[in-house]
């Protein structure tokens, strides 16, 4: 049970070997397929094929929509996380510890739009110029190669390298033990830190390695997992076949202690007087990883944590055997209780809502002393988390999309600010907008153009389908913003290249604005790139004298 990474590494391609091996024979025998025998949860070969899937698949996995990250990754989470660093970043200026750097590493970054969120809000939170904050920087870490170029030659992203406020770094939360900044080139060492690290692991806990177990009358057992698929896998793209496999658990008995770790056993020893019949998770790796990043710092480190899991202990009662919610990756709930206890056998405290939660919880845990002392990122959780936080949000998204059809103007631009300008918001209520703004007072007018802009302003690309800019030129246009729809058509240029649409708008923008050599100019170009498009001859048509 106690395996190290790189041992794991090699267990899982030794195991990947014989089941390639496996499905070739089974393949020409027409058998059903065992791809891995009986193994420690933790140690199966899921966690490889996880893995390799996001290995593979970069970018893509987001941007194609495979795997969901609107959940958590939205404007009103940065929001969420952005004002809790504020807190922390307020609370180091009333110590005095100003002059050193904060470094706040985000794991598992994947797509980098929920950094891109954090920094626009912690920006404006941080510019008031009365404020003596420490210096921070935020740092997206993952172990994907392909996401960490996507994150360094990200045009939205520039800025904030350029004035220190982000950085890129490859980090193994498990494995590793010290960070490489890529664009500084500064390497964050054993105990090197001398301010508090603040972590954020975002949807992070619930996809790597965990042990299972299951508590029945005061006996322990330990779960071990096979797989089959009852599909044909193609043997060059097993990793997307994720959501076909079969996960069989099974029970073993086991007596303590079962860690070499005092802390962990006496977790699971509780574990054992006070759940009565049920399977639990329990994030040895996810320990193994918060060791690490404390070890970074002289100073200790905070975690904030969002995620579908648990805190209390009632709610681990009676769950059955796991369900693997599979997304093109996988990943399963997250025991927050387990993650809250270690933090205070530790001698930290932690921080979850006080409020029953109902899609995500969202944890504060400081892996430090005198927690206490940290007035301001506590008040920050109460207002931003406990009042009205992430959960609560997505319980309002769930009724807006449920009742949308009913929904005026101005309720769904109440709902768009409620989110804080959410472009994944703006794209679900666009079909209504372009139904409901038709007849429009001038004031509704200018508030819905804000909107749009304010949308935009927090908008990050991610090569999606949805071509936001295009769709906001088109209603600017039909509000009579020609010239600010000149702009969103620029946008859309620079991201999803031109289309004959795009030249159509323009030259129509420029005719309204009376602009005629741009206007003629435009319809040049556009029968150039593209000849067969038949509506360029109408607007050779337009009279460019009429009144």
């Amino acid at each position: 049970m106690f395996v190290s990474a790189e041992r794991r590494l090699v267990q899982a391609c030794q195991v990947e070997d014989v089941f390639f091996h496996h499905l070739n024979s089974c393949i020409m025998n027409n058998e059903s397929f065992v791809i891995e025998a009986e193994k420690p949860f933790s140690e199966s070969l899921i966690w490889q094929l996880n893995r390799d899937y996001y290995d593979k698949e970069g970018i893509d996995a987001w941007s194609d929509g495979t795997v969901p990250h609107h959940l958590t990754s939205n404007s009103m989470v940065g929001k969420t996380y952005a004002e809790l660093i504020f807190g922390f970043l307020k609370d180091l200026a009333r110590k005095g510890q100003t002059k050193e750097k904060v470094y706040i590493l985000e794991l598992g970054a994947g797509h980098g739009r929920l950094a891109f969120h954090i920094l626009k809000h912690l920006e404006k939170l941080t510019e008031l110029p009365h404020l003596n904050l420490p210096p921070y920087c935020y740092v997206l870490s993952d172990i994907v190669e392909e996401n960490l170029n996507f994150f360094q030659n990200h045009a939205q992203f520039q800025p904030y390298f350029e004035k220190g406020l982000l950085e890129v770094a490859y980090f193994d939360a498990i494995g590793g033990n010290e960070i490489s900044l890529r664009y500084s080139g500064k390497q964050i060492l054993s105990n090197s830190l001398k301010q508090p690290l603040l972590v954020i692991a975002n949807y992070f806990f619930d996809s790597i390695p965990k042990d299972l177990f299951h508590f029945n009358n005061t006996k322990v057992s330990a779960g071990t997992v096979s797989i089959k698929s009852q599909e044909k896998p193609k043997v060059d793209k097993t990793v997307k076949d994720l959501k076909n496999l079969d996960l069989t658990f099974h029970l073993n008995p086991i007596k303590s202690p079962f860690y070499e770790n005092t802390i962990l056993n006496e977790i699971i020893e509780g574990y054992r007087l006070s759940l009565f019949n049920t399977y639990l998770f329990f994030p040895n790796a996810g320990f193994k990883c918060i060791d690490n990043l404390c070890d970074l710092s002289q100073k200790g480190m905070i975690l904030l944590s969002m995620d579908k899991g648990y805190h209390e202990l009632h709610d681990l009662e009676n769950a059955k055997k796991p369900d693997m919610v599979a997304h093109g990756s996988i990943s399963f709930w997250v025991n927050y209780h387990a993650i809250g206890a270690y933090c205070k056998k530790n001698g930290g405290h932690a921080i979850f809502p006080k409020f029953s939660t109902f899609h995500l919880e969202l944890g504060c845990l400081f892996f430090m002393p005198e927690a206490e002392t940290f007035t301001e990122l506590t008040n920050a959780y109460h207002r931003y988390v406990d009042d009205f936080g992430p959960d609560d949000f997505t319980g309002m998204k769930k009724f807006t999309y449920k009742h949308i059809a009913e929904m005026n103007l101005r309720e769904l631009i109440g709902m768009l600010r409620m989110s804080y300008y959410d472009s994944a918001m703006f794209v679900n209520v666009l079909p209504r907008l372009k139904q409901v703004f038709q007849r429009i007072t001038f004031n509704d007018r200018n508030r819905l153009a804000q909107t749009m802009h304010q949308t935009w302003d927090m908008y990050f690309y991610l090569n999606e389908p949805e071509d936001l800019a295009f769709e906001m030129g088109g209603m600017l246009y039909a509000l009579g913003y020609y010239k600010e729809a000149l702009d969103y058509f620029k946008y859309s240029v620079n991201n999803y290249g031109q289309t004959p649409d795009v030249f159509y708008n323009k030259a129509l923008c420029y005719y309204q604005l009376r602009q005629d050599d741009p206007f003629l100019e435009t319809i040049k170009e556009a029968k150039i790139a593209f000849p067969d498009y038949q509506k360029f001859q109408e607007l050779s048509k337009l009279d460019l004298g009429a009144a």
